[in-house]
């Protein structure tokens, strides 16, 4: 393992909630999201029948979540394909540099057009995540 070499912001900006390492400034935010849930799709096999079927599980993230042109300070997990409220994106977890918690995901691609605009951007929830700002 290499060293890490942590960008220090200047400005008022958004940190890790658990080591406080800072992930993206606050000039830098789109939009706030409400509870941002996402769907898995997973095989489930019934005991009693043993076929397969689609189970549909939601998976809401905790509290708020901010959309950001911007991130530093993380590292970027596996792209997959998930489907949420506003359809099928390509999105990537992203993870605190310095301690390791997941914190958002960022979009890879999207499917449908008028969702093009988050390709690239990221998401960062508000349950790990801190500002320094009052109103940030």
């Amino acid at each position: 393992m290499g060293r890490i070499f942590v960008v220090e912001l200047e400005g008022r900006s958004y940190r890790c909630k658990f080591c406080k390492t800072h992930l993206a400034l606050a000039d830098d935010l789109i939009s706030r999201l409400t509870c941002r849930c996402e769907q898995k799709v997973q095989p489930f096999v019934p005991a009693a029948v043993g076929i397969f079927s689609i189970l549909l599980s939601f998976h809401c993230r905790r509290g708020k979540a901010y959309l950001f042109t911007n991130a530093v300070n993380t590292t970027i997990g596996t792209p997959e394909e998930r489907v949420m409220l506003s359809g099928l994106h390509t999105v990537a977890d992203i993870f605190c540099c310095c301690c390791g918690q997941i914190v958002g995901w960022k979009y890879e691609s999207a499917h449908e057009k008028s969702q093009k605009y988050k390709e690239g951007k990221f998401v960062l929830e508000s349950h790990a995540n801190m500002s320094d700002g009052e109103d940030a």
